[in-house]
């Protein structure tokens, strides 16, 4: 084996230049196109009803010295609005004040007044083109409409009405291309935020322009109620009838806490870890797209055996049919945009929505194993991908896109919508959270003041939550070894993205009926479901305490997670599926 070369620290410190020289051109090319103004395509910056210039904030920068602008991997970066210094400084002083805590109907959200139906706050809509159009035609008339969108946005609401949103035309071009080439249409919602996630213009565009149906699918179920599950699917079943909805969630093939008592088994015997996946819903999501597509040319009995073998625990590797689909007189299915539905017999399936709700994870749940890569961070998926399911069936993933809205802005962060890593003022965000749910409880903090004020009259500033997480978890600066109050915001944020903290949005008129929601029908049904989800966790946890694993190891694993395999049930009572989501603690994730 040859012999390693010597790195020497002269060398080192070349290297680190080189890079820090690399990273200071870049960051000059980025404040030179911003400086510019009218194009907020190239980065630039955009005139706005205030008089001043607004920056585009360009976040998940690779590094790339790829000439070819199609395959720089920054082609695809999420383009949000910057925010003043000014602006910052102003919010950082409001966190200084005492929290007051909202009442529990502060909490719901009406659609209407999120995105304004019938305003300027419209969806980007592909000009019309046909297959003698050039590439750079198109692409010139695709610059010039998305360039008087935003001009049309801006020039009715300024920079501190509006939300982040998508402002990369490239990204808007992945949507366009994902909604014209698939048959069926998911709109993936995530529970907790299921109106800040559903834009109306998008359902229009879809429902009535291209005359395609759509699936609204409720994601992430284990983090909410039953109840508030079923309401929110009455409010959507009300304001928008077109519409089929399905609830889903995708889990690994053990919970939190069994995850590690088979990562532990795994690791022994040198196996791989979390190749398989799980999902609930996947059943209902069949029997609705067998529905749409009823008496046409299209064999969906692949996908149900698929999913019948996944429901009685068959190992079939989870392997994706990758064979030739059969074709078929479905190429006659046309569109009134010329699209063919079904074409060589395939339904394609398009699944789009916000960044962070799930869709890369609700097609690995589909196909039963890790097939298109997920991540916690906002704009992981650049560009539409598709995988096959079955020989017939053909699934689509597209880039989460942000929608223009007039949400404030703490709650996108903690929707998970914009970076949390990108975040400049986290505290706003604590501030906004601790609100609307009883924050120092559910972290256990004490008032820095308690001994003096004996308990009375003890009110929390947001800096004041931050200060004591981080001495709760023993964050500290580098230098001073003073509570490091930003590292302990950005863990709070973190974990409330994840769902360990819970700030789950409901419908309109729900604090009222509450107790209705809880007693309907439809909760019977999915606490049914919930239950033998959780008796095959139990079958899963005994096969591991029967195999050649030692017991007090799987039991030290489940300690580990803080919790013991016998008490998966006890994390929410009224959602059975709550075993899915993991546990409250001080270690980052």
């Amino acid at each position: 084996m040859p012999r390693k070369v010597a790195f020497s620290v002269k060398q080192k410190k070349k290297q680190l230049q080189e890079r820090r020289q690399r990273k200071q051109a870049r960051s000059n090319a980025d404040n030179d196109t911003d400086s510019d103004s009218g194009d907020v395509q190239g980065g630039r910056a955009v005139e706005g009803t205030a008089g001043s210039a607004i920056t585009v904030n360009k976040i998940n920068q690779q590094p790339s010295d790829v000439p070819d602008r199609r395959l720089d991997p920054n082609r695809f970066r999420l383009h949000f609005f910057k925010m003043s210094d000014k602006e910052l400084e102003k919010k950082r002083e409001e966190c200084l004040r005492f929290l007051t805590s909202l009442p529990e109907n502060a909490l719901e959200t009406d659609i209407d007044d999120i995105y304004k139906p019938g305003t300027v706050l419209d969806l980007p809509k592909r000009p019309a083109w046909t297959s003698a159009t050039s590439k750079q035609v198109l692409e010139q008339r695709e610059d010039e409409y998305f360039q008087r969108y935003l001009d049309n946005i801006f020039a009715v609401y300024g920079p501190r009405e509006l939300s982040f949103f998508e402002m990369n035309l490239e990204t808007w071009r992945q949507l366009w291309r994902v909604t014209e080439m698939s048959d069926i249409m998911l709109l993936v919602t995530d529970i907790r935020h299921p109106a800040l996630h559903f834009s109306p213009a998008l359902y229009d565009h879809v429902t009535r322009d291209l005359n395609k149906p759509m699936i609204l699918v409720l994601n992430k179920v284990d983090l909410a109620p039953l109840g508030l599950v079923v309401a929110w699917k009455d409010y959507f079943h009300k304001h928008f009838p077109k519409l089929r909805i399905v609830f889903f969630t995708s889990y690994a093939e053990a919970s939190s806490h069994q995850g590690s008592l088979q990562q532990s088994k795994c690791l022994n015997k040198g196996h791989k870890t979390g190749r398989r996946i799980k999902s609930v819903g996947s059943r209902e999501l069949l029997e609705a797209c067998e529905n749409l597509v009823e008496g046409k040319a299209v064999d969906l009995s692949s996908w149900r055996s698929k999913v019948e073998s996944q429901e009685v625990g068959k190992d079939e590797d989870a392997d994706v049919d990758t064979s030739e689909a059969p074709t078929s007189a479905a190429e006659t299915l046309t569109d009134d945009s010329g699209h063919v539905r079904y074409r060589d017999g395939v339904l394609t399936i398009g699944c789009v929505g916000y960044p962070n709700v799930g869709k890369s994870s609700l097609i690995n749940g589909l196909v039963g194993k890790k097939v298109v890569s997920v991540s916690k961070t906002p704009g992981h998926t650049k560009h539409f991908q598709t995988i096959f399911l079955t020989p017939t069936v053909k699934l689509c993933d597209c880039p989460g896109l942000v929608f223009p809205s007039l949400i404030e802005k703490p709650l996108q962060v903690l929707a998970g919508i914009f970076p949390v890593a990108h975040v400049r003022d986290p505290y706003s965000c604590i501030a906004y959270l601790a609100s609307r749910i009883n924050l120092t409880l559910i972290l256990k903090l004490t008032h820095p003041k308690a001994d003096r004020l004996n308990g009375k009259d003890l009110k929390w500033t947001a800096y004041d939550i931050c200060n004591e997480w981080a001495v709760k978890c023993g964050y500290n600066t580098a230098r001073g070894a003073r509570p490091d109050i930003y590292r302990a915001a950005n863990h709070i944020l973190r974990m409330t993205v994840e769902g360990r903290l819970r700030l789950n949005f409901t419908p309109p008129g729900y604090t009222e009926s509450k107790e209705a929601w809880r007693d309907h029908p439809e909760v019977i049904v999915l606490l049914k479901r919930g239950q033998s989800v959780i008796r095959g966790y139990r079958r899963e946890v005994d096969t591991l305490l029967s195999s050649d694993t030692d017991e007090e190891e799987v039991m030290s694993s489940a300690a580990s997670a803080n919790q013991k395999p016998e008490e998966a049930e006890t994390l929410d009572d009224s959602n059975p599926f709550s075993t899915l989501s993991g546990d409250l603690g001080c270690e980052e994730t």
